[in-house]
């Protein structure tokens, strides 16, 4: 199984610029059209994942977590699903 790279950067900003809601859409819009309005990128794949991790952050940062807290979730949810694979 490959690794995921995790951009904290990049996550961070979608996730400070956009709501859930609107990264949901701008997946969605991703996935039906092959474009969206919160991220530009090469491959479908790559903007997709992006999105969902930051969609995934906003969303707990919109239950009241911290960024850095949100963003550690996110990184200790994906070494779990990483170390299952293997």
């Amino acid at each position: 199984m490959e690794k995921q790279r995790l951009d904290i950067a990049e996550i961070r900003e979608l996730a400070d610029r956009f709501t859930a809601q609107d990264l949901e859409l701008c997946i969605n819009q991703q996935i039906e059209q092959g474009k969206n309005v919160c991220k530009k990128g090469s491959h479908t794949e790559k903007i997709v994942n992006e999105l969902a991790k930051a969609n995934f952050v906003r969303g707990l940062i919109e239950k009241g977590s911290s960024v850095g807290d949100a963003v550690r979730e996110l990184a200790k949810r994906i070494r779990t699903f990483q170390q299952q694979g293997q």
